[in-house]
C-alpha cells in the first residue's frame, strides 16, 4: 500500500514580524515536507481584527523567501473562511458538543489571548476547571435569553470526567485530566471564531497530517483532540518543537536583541547561514556535522531527531556560521548579496554587473575572508569600491610618524609607476627594492601604504590589494596621502 505524503502547514498571525521561533517551526515544516515528498502550506491567521496589520502579510511572506522556504498552497487567509468555522460551531451546537454562553465576553478574553498568544511561556499545568454558569442552564431558559436577543458566544462542552490522551512525535505520550480542561470558547458573542475553532476546521479542510508547531501550543493540543471527536475526525500527528530561549536561559525576546528575521537580514546575515543556524535549534543532523545546506538538511530532517530540551539563540555561534558562509559560499552566489550590500550604502556601479564582474568576483574575493557581515563590504572595505573613503586617525598616527615616508612613498609611486607588470610580484618588487636601498624595513613601506591606499591599518595582504585597485588607482591615492602625511 503506498504510504501517504504528508500535509503540513505553518499559520503565522499578522500581528508582528516574522519571529525568530515562527521561522524555526516554518523551517521544521518545510525541511519535513521536503523529507517526505509531501506539501508545504502556508496559511495566515487573520481573524484578530484589533491586533491585525495586513502591511505584515508582505513582510512574512518576504521573510519566507529569504530563507529559502517556499510553500506549495496558498497563502490561505482566514478572515476568508469565516463561512467555514460558523458552520463547524452550528453543527458543535447541534449536536450538544457545544452550548451558548451568555457570560460577558471580558469574563473569557485573557484566557483566549494565553491560547493566541505567540510569546505565551511553557505550558505547565492548567489550572482546575471554573465551570460556566450557561453550562448547565434548563432549556427552555437558554432559549429564553436567545429569543430575548441576548448576545452568546458558543462554548465547549469538555467531558466531565476521564483523561484526554495523545502522542505527540517529540515529547510522547501525553494525557490531561479532563477535570483540568476550561470549556473554552469557539465562536465570540461577535460571531469572529477562536484560535482553537479555526485552527482545527483549517487543518481538517487542509487534510493537514502532521501538525508541527511549538512547544508553547502544548496545552492547546487537549482541547483540539476534543474538539477533533466531537467533528467526527481524527487528529493529526503532534510534534511540538522546543522552545528557542535567550541567553539568560528565559523566552527568547526583544530585551535579548533582534527577534525579527527581517532585522537580520538588514544586519548583514546571509540566509544560508541563518537557515543553517535556524535549523540546529533543537534539531541534530545525526553526526557532528554543522554545515548543512538546504539539500543536506531536507536528506537528513526526521521528527525523532528534534529535541526536547529547549534551545538556546547564541549570537557569537550564528556570526560563526555567517563567517564560514561568507568564506565557503561560492562566489557567483555571493555576489548578489555583496551587490544588494553596496546598493544600500550607494556604492554600487552597473558596469560591475556587466564588462566588470571579473574585477568585482576578484576583489570580493579578496575581502571576503576578513568579513564578518554583509555590511562589512561598504563598511571597513568601502576603499575597494569607492575613492571616497577616510583615514584612521589611529593608523595614521601609528604608521606615518617616520618623517622619511613622503619622500620614501613618492619614490614608490615613481617605481610603480614604471613597473612593466601590474601584478603581486611587480609590486612587492618595487617595494622591497626600494626598501633595500632607503636602508629600511620593508614593513615600514608596507604598513604606510596600505594605510594611503584603503586608510586602514588592518586590511588584505598589500600586494593583492595593489592589483585589485589597478595602477591608476595606487598611484592616486598615494598622491593624494603623501601632503596628509607630509603635515603630520
Amino acid at each position: 500500500m503506498a504510504i501517504q505524503k504528508p500535509r503540513v502547514r505553518f499559520a503565522p498571525s499578522p500581528t508582528g514580524y516574522l519571529h525568530v521561533g515562527g521561522a524555526r517551526t516554518a523551517l521544521f515544516n518545510w525541511l519535513f515536507a521536503r523529507n517526505r515528498q509531501g506539501t508545504f502550506i502556508l496559511r495566515i491567521e487573520d481573524t484578530d481584527l484589533e491586533r491585525n496589520r495586513p502591511e505584515l502579510v508582505d513582510g512574512i511572506l518576504s521573510d519566507l523567501a529569504w530563507l529559502g522556504i517556499e510553500f506549495d498552497e496558498g497563502p490561505f487567509f482566514q478572515s476568508e473562511r469565516l463561512e467555514l468555522y460558523r458552520d463547524a460551531a452550528s453543527r458543535l451546537l447541534a449536536s450538544g458538543s457545544a452550548y451558548p454562553c451568555f457570560c460577558p465576553p471580558s469574563q473569557y478574553a485573557g484566557a483566549e489571548a494565553r491560547e493566541e498568544s505567540e510569546e505565551a511561556g511553557p505550558p505547565g499545568p492548567s489550572a482546575a476547571r471554573q465551570p460556566c454558569p450557561c453550562r448547565n442552564l434548563d432549556p427552555s431558559e437558554r432559549e429564553s435569553k436567545i429569543r430575548q436577543g441576548l448576545s452568546y458566544a458558543i462554548r465547549f462542552r469538555v467531558p466531565e470526567g476521564g483523561t484526554t490522551c495523545f502522542h505527540d512525535e517529540v515529547f510522547g505520550d501525553r494525557e490531561v485530566e479532563n477535570a483540568e480542561i476550561e470549556d473554552f470558547v469557539l465562536q465570540r458573542s461577535s460571531g469572529r471564531p477562536t484560535y482553537q475553532l479555526s485552527v482545527v476546521v483549517d487543518d481538517l479542510a487542509m487534510g493537514i497530517s502532521h501538525v508541527i508547531r511549538g512547544a508553547d501550543h502544548l496545552s492547546n493540543t487537549p482541547k483540539q483532540v476534543l474538539l477533533y471527536r466531537a467533528l467526527g475526525a481524527a487528529a493529526p500527528i503532534f510534534a511540538h518543537v522546543p522552545l528557542i530561549l535567550g541567553p539568560d536561559r528565559t523566552r527568547l525576546s526583544k530585551r535579548h536583541g533582534a527577534t525579527s528575521v527581517g532585522v537580520y537580514a538588514e544586519e548583514g546575515f546571509l540566509p544560508e547561514a541563518f537557515r543553517n543556524f535556524l535549523a540546529l535549534l533543537g534539531w541534530s543532523s545525526g553526526d557532528d556535522t554543522e554545515l548543512l545546506d538546504a539539500g543536506e538538511m531536507v536528506r537528513r530532517f526526521s521528527l525523532p531527531s528534534v529535541s526536547r530540551t529547549n534551545a538556546v539563540f547564541d549570537r557569537a555561534k550564528l556570526e560563526w556560521f555567517n563567517v564560514q558562509y561568507l568564506q565557503k559560499l561560492p562566489i557567483d552566489d555571493l555576489l548578489p548579496y555583496v551587490e544588494q550590500a553596496l546598493g544600500r550604502a550607494h556604492l554600487w556601479r552597473e558596469e560591475w554587473a556587466g564588462p566588470e564582474r571579473p574585477w568585482l568576483a576578484h576583489a570580493v574575493d579578496l575581502i571576503r575572508p576578513r568579513t564578518r557581515l554583509l555590511g562589512d563590504f561598504a563598511t571597513w572595505a568601502r576603499a575597494f569600491f569607492s575613492d571616497d573613503f577616510e583615514y584612521e586617525e589611529a593608523a595614521k598616527a601609528k604608521f606615518w610618524k617616520d618623517e622619511r615616508l613622503p619622500a620614501m612613498l613618492e619614490k614608490l609611486a615613481a617605481a610603480l609607476g614604471v613597473a612593466p607588470d601590474w601584478n603581486h610580484d611587480s609590486c612587492e618588487k618595487a617595494l622591497r627594492d626600494l626598501a633595500a636601498a632607503e636602508d629600511v624595513k620593508a614593513g615600514l613601506l608596507i604598513n604606510a601604504t596600505r594605510v594611503a591606499l584603503v586608510g586602514r591599518a588592518v586590511a588584505p595582504p598589500l600586494f593583492e590589494t595593489m592589483v585589485v585597485l589597478g595602477r591608476e588607482r595606487v598611484l592616486r591615492r598615494i598622491a593624494r596621502a603623501l601632503p596628509l602625511m607630509a603635515a603630520r
